[in-house]
C-alpha cells in the first residue's frame, strides 16, 4: 500500500510501476498545466504532481498514454481521461497543494473502495460515460449524507464528498445509494444541465432505474450544496 505521505514523485513513480509502467522509468513532477503528460528525448516521464492523488484508474490511462504503438484511438481515449482529472485541486501552479481535510489512519482503502464503486455504478447506470472523480470523506458534514463540487468558473463537477458520520453509520449500502443519487448530479454537470433537483434530474433517475429506496433516502435526509472552490 503506497502513502499519500510520500513526495509526489516517489507516490507517482510507485503507483505507475505497479499499474503497468517500466520499473526503470524516471519521474519528474511539475506544476505546468498547459503539457500534463509529456515524455522528453531521454525517456524521462514528466507529469502534473496533482496526478499522484489520482485514482488508479486515471494512472493506467497515463500509462496507456504514453505507451509506444498504442492504436490511436486508444490514445486518444487515455488522453481524454487523463485530462478530465482537475489536477489544480491538488497541485497548485506555485507547487503547493489546496489546503484540504487532513487524511486520518484507515481512509486510503475506503477511498479506494469508493472509487471502484464509482466505476461499478458509472459502467452500470451511466454507460461508463462519466468521467473519473476525485471523491473523498469528509467529517464537515453534519446534515448532508453527500455533496458535490461544482467549479462554478465552469461547470464542471470537481469532485464528490461522503460524510464520515453518514459510512459509520449508515453502512455501504446506503452509501452507495448516496454516491449514485450524486452521480446523477455528475451527469447533470457533464451534460451543460442545472444541477438541481428539478426534472432533468428526476427524468434520469427514473431512465436509469434507481432504485426507488435511493430517491426516498436522499429525498428525506439530503440536499447537496453546490459550491465553488476558487480555482
Amino acid at each position: 500500500m503506497t502513502s499519500l505521505a510520500l513526495p509526489p514523485d516517489q507516490l507517482l513513480s510507485q503507483r505507475l510501476t505497479a499499474l503497468g509502467l517500466g520499473a526503470t522509468r524516471q519521474i519528474r513532477t511539475h506544476s505546468n498545466r498547459t503539457v500534463m503528460v509529456s515524455v522528453t528525448e531521454k525517456g524521462v516521464l514528466r507529469v502534473h504532481r496533482g496526478y499522484a492523488y489520482a485514482s488508479d484508474r486515471v494512472l493506467r490511462a497515463i500509462v496507456r498514454f504514453i505507451t509506444p504503438r498504442v492504436p490511436r484511438d486508444v490514445r486518444a481515449a487515455a488522453r481524454r481521461e487523463l485530462l478530465a482529472f482537475p489536477v489544480g485541486l491538488y497541485a497548485s501552479s506555485s507547487g503547493r497543494r489546496r489546503a484540504r481535510e487532513r487524511l486520518r489512519p484507515g481512509d486510503e482503502p475506503i477511498v479506494w473502495r469508493l472509487e471502484e464503486l464509482h466505476a461499478k455504478l458509472n459502467h452500470q447506470y451511466f454507460g461508463g460515460e462519466l468521467h473519473t472523480i476525485p471523491l473523498r470523506l469528509s467529517a464537515r458534514m453534519r446534515r448532508r449524507l453527500g455533496d458535490i463540487t461544482i467549479n462554478q468558473r465552469t461547470g464542471s463537477p470537481t469532485e464528490i464528498s461522503i460524510s464520515r458520520r453518514h459510512l459509520r453509520g449508515d453502512g455501504w449500502t446506503e452509501v452507495t445509494l448516496t454516491l449514485l443519487h450524486e452521480m446523477v448530479h455528475q451527469w447533470q454537470a457533464e451534460r451543460g444541465h442545472r444541477v438541481d433537483h428539478g426534472r432533468t434530474f428526476r427524468q434520469k433517475v427514473r431512465e436509469i432505474r434507481i432504485p426507488p429506496s435511493a430517491d426516498r433516502h436522499v429525498g428525506r435526509h439530503h440536499d447537496p450544496k453546490v459550491v465553488h472552490h476558487g480555482r
